[in-house]
């Protein structure tokens, strides 16, 4: 690795989260975006596929078009060219799985910054790329031997750990908090005082919704794609109705609301949401996870952003919520500072003569 690595606040790289269905990338140069991109591959085909090649193709493609695109705009200037090359790749997410690039164990919670800079794991595969490429571990929490009486205890993430690491590093969280990522899944992380992750607690809600929306009766009662924005008085309902009936029967009222024709499919929609938002909450609650003395940031669908901030405001609890940028400022953040610590480690290193 270059010396210019060795200063690491300026150090040029590629960053990258990787989820279930699709890949993120960066090309930063200490805390500056130069480029971003996209690709619609993640580890669920790897598990399709039972094999990791659209992964690996996908990643490399990713890391030459980033440098093609360093060459095409610094053919001027050869000291630019030199100060935008990157010297690594750092990864998160789902590709430190066994359906990624190469399996990265979870690391036991508690675990913060350091614990999880210590176990980040620096990998070689020359058929993707010749930088090294650094791979964030996730955070499991509960007992090491996982029984159905323990299960409620036990909990992984993959890609997370990061984002709350940046979102306390940039002070949009104020440990002890809850960090609620609301995607396909919805995750709740416990952070402690001293900024660790503590534990987490993840459902399919996000998941479940959508196949409501596509997959079952009430397909022709719903839009097919996801909530733009909340009908509150409709998200109400649907949070009285989970609390009077059941999660499942208040599902099951959107086809009746549908029949009586009663509202909008995007209010139906709201009334679903609803429900999924009380049976959560509720079950949150009733853990401690959620308290009144205890802030909540939560990230992720805007809609939902917005649908959780309203029912925890009326239950006291202190919620704000992260905007789309600022939680990707956050994750850039979070697996930046990984970074940095590892590459001073890795100098380090390299100073230290060994004793033999």
């Amino acid at each position: 690795m270059s010396s210019h690595a060795d200063t690491s606040k300026e150090v040029c790289a590629i960053y990258v989260d990787m989820g279930t269905t699709n890949t993120r990338a960066w090309l930063m140069r200490g805390g500056q975006v130069i480029a971003r991109l996209g690709s619609p591959v993640g580890v669920r085909d790897t598990a399709r596929d039972r094999s990791p090649q659209k992964v690996r193709a996908a990643l490399r493609e990713v890391i030459e078009t980033f440098q093609a695109q360093i060459k095409t705009v610094s053919q001027t200037s050869a000291s630019k060219l030199k100060s935008s090359a990157p010297v690594c790749v750092a990864a998160a997410g789902m590709i430190g799985s066994p359906l990624g690039l190469a399996e990265v164990p979870h690391l036991q919670a508690p675990a913060g910054m350091a614990e999880i800079a210590a176990a980040s794991q620096w990998v070689q595969f020359p058929e993707i790329t010749d930088l090294p490429i650094l791979l964030v571990p996730g955070v499991r929490s509960g007992p090491a031997e996982v029984k159905f009486d323990k299960i409620h205890t036990t909990d992984v993430m993959r890609g997370e750990e990061t984002l709350c690491i940046g979102l306390v590093a940039m002070g949009y969280v104020q440990p002890p908090a809850v960090v609620l990522n609301l995607g396909s899944h919805w995750k709740a992380i416990q952070l402690d005082a001293e900024a660790r992750i503590e534990s987490s607690s993840t459902s399919l809600s996000g998941e479940l919704i959508h196949a409501a929306q596509t997959q079952t009766i009430l397909a022709s009662a719903l839009p097919e794609e996801r909530a733009s924005a909340i009908a509150e008085p409709w998200m109400k309902a649907g949070m009285r109705e989970q609390r009077r009936s059941g999660l499942a029967r208040a599902v099951f009222s959107v086809r009746l609301l549908q029949l009586a024709k009663q509202g909008a499919p995007e209010e139906r929609l709201s009334f679903l949401i609803g429900a999924f938002v009380a049976s959560e909450m509720d079950a949150l609650i009733a853990r401690r996870v959620l308290a009144e003395e205890k802030q909540v940031a939560i990230v992720g669908i805007p809609a939902l952003a917005a649908a959780w901030r309203s029912a925890l405001m009326a239950m006291s609890v202190p919620a704000t919520v992260l905007s789309p940028a600022e939680t990707e400022d956050a994750l850039l953040t979070g697996l930046r500072s990984i970074l940095e610590r590892c590459l001073t480690t890795k100098a380090r290193e390299r100073k230290t003569p060994s004793r033999r």
